[in-house]
């Protein structure tokens, strides 16, 4: 049976922690550099995340879609997605029943929504289309923003009319379960040119709904809507639209 000395083992054990002593260093960085790998990831995909929740948000034209129980049977939206700007295109004609376009919004989008942006054109003008007076209620092009609180609907329409008067404000609805107010943002000409339109969200809504009080509060941004009509004029009507940005 072989004898060992007990110094010939400490002496054995001696070597192998001296030749296991690198290792374990580079082991130990090693470790260390994954930790801090692992951690600017966290910030980056935390950056990241945040970066998601501010700022500008598109509504692509080809999301929106035909909200059916404002709508008749016809859809008269065309989506032009290769033009540039790639666009969506009512075109309404006598007889058809008045269809209108929505965008669903997320919850966080709702929440964080500030202000909203779009570009719109006319092309064709309702005949005689003046918002403001009864039996001539047509738009080349509408507008529409929803809030809710309880069961209550708050809705601000933005149209481009054929006659009516810029900025004025008509059609004032008030009731227990609605209030609306229709803004003229754009009359007459030019045809068949963009014009970019921006409203701050919060301050439109506390202008129409909150006697102007800066300080109301706001209920979540419900959704965006948007309408080409000419059933009450019996006419033709034509209006495009592009480039909506929400900003958070």
């Amino acid at each position: 049976m072989p004898h060992f000395e007990y110094g010939s083992i400490s002496d054995a054990r001696s070597k192998f922690s001296a030749r296991l002593g690198p290792i374990v260093r580079v082991l130990k960085f090693a470790a260390a550099l994954a930790l801090s790998a692992f951690a600017i990831i966290l910030i980056v995909a935390k950056s990241k995340a945040q970066a998601a929740s501010t700022g500008e948000l598109g509504l692509p034209v080809d999301r929106w879609r035909l909200i059916e129980e404002k709508s008749g049977p016809v859809n008269y939206y065309t989506l032009f997605k290769k033009a540039s700007p790639a666009h969506l295109r009512g075109a309404y004609r006598p007889g058809l029943k008045t269809a209108v376009l929505g965008f669903q919004l997320a919850d966080g989008d709702r929440e964080r929504a500030k202000k909203l942006r779009w570009s719109w054109r006319a092309v064709t003008l309702p005949q005689g289309g003046d918002e403001c007076v009864d039996g001539k209620g047509d738009s080349a092009a509408v507008i529409y923003v929803t809030w809710k609180r309880g069961l209550r609907w708050y809705t601000l329409k933005y149209v481009w009319s054929a006659v009516g008067t810029v900025g004025k404000v008509c059609d004032r609805k008030r009731n227990p379960f609605v209030a609306q107010d229709t803004i003229i943002l754009r009359s007459g000409g030019p045809l068949n040119e963009w014009k970019t339109q921006e409203i701050d969200l919060k301050a439109e809504f506390r202008k129409h709904f909150e006697d102007g009080d800066p300080n109301a509060d706001v209920p979540d941004l419900l959704g965006v809507g948007l309408m080409t009509d000419g059933d009450q004029t019996n006419s033709q009507s034509v209006g495009d639209y592009a480039d909506f940005v929400l900003t958070r």
